[in-house]
């Protein structure tokens, strides 16, 4: 297929403090940049403010634009300053610090004091569920809502407003994830919950919980 001689692509970069703009025109060979601070409160507000000035600059209407590109650090940056939110954790009872025990790798193999970030959710801030999919996505234990309730009951006492949840095999059977999380939302919806199912539904535990937590 043949690409549209008249392409018009716009470019948007969100950071912390400035969001950042460009605009090709590849019918005219032309570039034009443009610069903003971001609006952290919606910073989609912002970008849109910063659209609407770089079609201006460059004399071309919304509709023009064939491609728009987005792209942003701040979640990069929340990860990274640790000021996102009070993040607290549910996983299979047993598998509590799959956090800290990681998958073994080490980026320094002959460094014998090496260490490691902490997790986002601190141990204080992870509880168990007595629940166990296996590998088949077959229900070994089925899950208790009343343990789910009282376990949240006990985190929110260490001031969580945001919650992941990993159980063991979800990859295979995200029943019991998605249990928790729609008994969740119904009983505490002052809550923003995740769930690794949905944000990254592939096997092996530490890596669905290190993407969701």
């Amino acid at each position: 297929m043949l690409k549209d001689e008249n392409e018009i692509r716009v470019g948007i970069d969100i950071g912390g403090t400035f969001t950042d703009f460009v605009l090709f025109d590849s019918n005219r060979q032309k570039l034009v940049l443009h610069k903003s601070l971001t609006t952290p409160s919606d910073p989609s507000h912002g970008a849109m403010l910063g659209i609407e000035a770089l079609l201006e600059k460059s004399n071309l209407g919304l509709q023009e634009v064939t491609q728009v590109i987005h792209g942003t650090t701040l979640a990069t940056n929340s990860i990274i300053e640790r000021k996102g939110a009070n993040l607290g954790f549910l996983a299979t009872k047993g598998f509590l610090d799959v956090l800290e025990m990681g998958n073994e790798q080490r980026y320094d193999i002959h460094d014998l004091f090496l260490s490691y970030p902490e997790p986002l959710s601190p141990r204080s801030r992870r509880k168990e569920i007595d629940e166990r999919i296996d590998r088949d996505g077959k229900v070994v234990t089925p899950i208790n809502l009343e343990q789910v309730r009282a376990q949240i009951e006990i985190l929110l006492q260490h001031d969580i407003d945001a919650l992941a949840i990993c159980f063991m095999h979800s990859y295979a059977n995200p029943a019991h994830e998605q249990k928790a999380k729609d008994f969740i939302n119904e009983n505490f919806p002052e809550l923003k919950v995740s769930i690794s199912s949905e944000i990254h539904p592939q096997i092996r535990e530490y890596e669905r919980s290190s993407t969701v937590a």
